[in-house]
């Protein structure tokens, strides 16, 4: 998976690009089929914030954390992406579900 980071008002370090690599690599574990995600760190007065979005089974998927240290907001983005993206998982296998059913539904009535 693609992971591609950039600052806004602040230099992303070594550190910075390892964590955000580590965090979101386990989301490309679970979930195979996200082939990038694009994170935009912000560092506002005495707040740091990360956006991050992805493209997952055809939808846009985007989260934002922000906390005072740069870290936690990492840790809650990837919390929140991994929320988002398991509703979505349901969504499809909720709509899938509701395909087959309506299927043996028609063939009843033939």
């Amino acid at each position: 998976m693609k992971i591609e980071i950039s600052g806004h008002h602040v230099e992303i370090t070594e550190a910075i690009k390892q964590s955000v690599e580590n965090k979101f690599s386990k989301i490309g574990q679970h979930y195979p089929d996200i082939m990038s995600l694009k994170a935009i760190v912000t560092v506002e007065r005495n707040e740091q914030k990360i956006e991050v979005s992805t493209v997952y089974e055809g939808v846009s998927i985007s989260v934002n954390a922000s906390d005072k240290e740069l870290y936690a907001a990492i840790a809650s983005a990837v919390k929140k992406l991994e929320s988002s993206l398991s509703h979505r998982k349901g969504v499809l296998k909720a709509n899938l579900h509701n395909k087959l059913y309506s299927a043996e539904v028609l063939d009843e009535i033939e």
